[in-house]
């Protein structure tokens, strides 16, 4: 499929953005707050979040959210700085379970955070701002 096919149209896209999840409900709301930056730039028709644990809603949830919403594609994106087992083996696993689940749907897992450079930036304006 190419990406001008109407299996990719941005308006049924939906951006998944998943954290750990945290007893802290401030932590948790740093999730809340970049989905709604996201959906600000209007890339995307649909952006929802979920927690991997300790918060809702759930990765299930989170995705039935996207697809009630209309979406035909979800892209799975982990908000994680490392390529842990969560990222590598949690992930694919939902991943391989809503592939099953909903087989007319479209689920990828984006690439972590990672060693992104722009996330160089971002440590090096922190570490500056202490100064």
């Amino acid at each position: 499929m190419n990406a001008d096919s109407p299996d990719h149209d941005l308006e049924k896209t939906a951006a998944l953005l998943i954290a750990h999840g945290s007893r802290r409900a401030e932590a948790n709301a740093d999730l809340v707050k970049l989905a709604e930056a996201v959906r600000e730039t209007n890339h995307f028709g649909i952006v929802e979040i979920a927690y991997l644990e300790l918060a809702e809603p759930d990765i299930p949830a989170g995705a039935a959210n996207c697809l009630s919403r209309g979406a035909n594609r979800i892209l799975m994106m982990p908000y994680f700085l490392s390529a842990g087992v969560h990222v590598r083996n949690d992930l694919q696993e939902f991943q391989s379970q809503f592939r099953e689940q909903y087989p007319n749907v479209t689920v990828e897992v984006c690439e972590h955070l990672g060693l992104h450079p722009k996330l160089v930036e971002v440590v090096i304006e922190r570490l500056t701002e202490a100064i």
